[in-house]
């Protein structure tokens, strides 16, 4: 059962990620959101960690000026698991630290971060490790050309994000890592 504030944070994301398509494709970003809300649903995630996971990628894709009202909405907790699955926002020129830098933070972050933010910060991952296999599915090893990362350092980050699940013994963790070893074979 969603509650009018669940169906304000859908809104909210809605209109944050308006316009914005996943990479490399035609598919509308917020059904990113959208299914990574689903699966915290799924495993276990209580309503703020659902809210949390639809608006997980407001302040990193649409800016941190968002953050304020994210609080006033829906509460720090909230606003704690955003910033918590952020890994980076543009600086005022438009652009982000470099991708290894950021991905080394956002990992060893990880290490301490409560169950909450696990969850959500797994359901992510496990998002969007299924679009880049089913992207794999149709095109191929092309798909790590979308992405800043070589499909090497991809594997790095995604085996390592796995490692921390499993070890933390995030509910998720053995989907994200069914998920990486089929990404990983050649």
């Amino acid at each position: 059962m969603t509650t009018p504030r669940y169906t304000q944070a859908l809104h909210f994301a809605a209109i944050a990620h308006e316009g914005q398509m996943r990479k490399g494709g035609s598919i509308p970003y917020i059904t990113h959101p959208v299914a990574v809300a689903a699966l915290v649903a799924e495993y276990g995630g209580d309503e703020d960690q659902q809210i949390a996971a639809l608006l997980h990628d407001v302040l990193e894709d649409s800016g941190p000026h968002h953050a304020p009202e994210i609080q006033r909405l829906f509460g720090e907790r909230v606003l704690e698991m955003v910033e918590a699955c952020t890994d980076g926002v543009p600086d005022t020129t438009g652009l982000k630290p470099p991708w290894h830098a950021r991905k080394s933070a956002y990992i060893a972050h990880l290490t301490d971060a409560s169950d909450a933010i696990l969850l959500v910060a797994g359901c992510d991952k496990v998002n969007n490790a299924q679009a880049i296999l089913s992207d794999m599915e149709q095109i191929g090893q092309t798909v790590f050309d979308r992405f800043t990362a070589t499909r090497e350092e991809t594997l790095w980050y995604y085996q390592t994000l796995t490692h921390i699940f499993t070890t933390r013994q995030t509910p998720i963790a053995a989907r994200l890592a069914d998920i990486v070893r089929q990404i990983s074979m050649p």
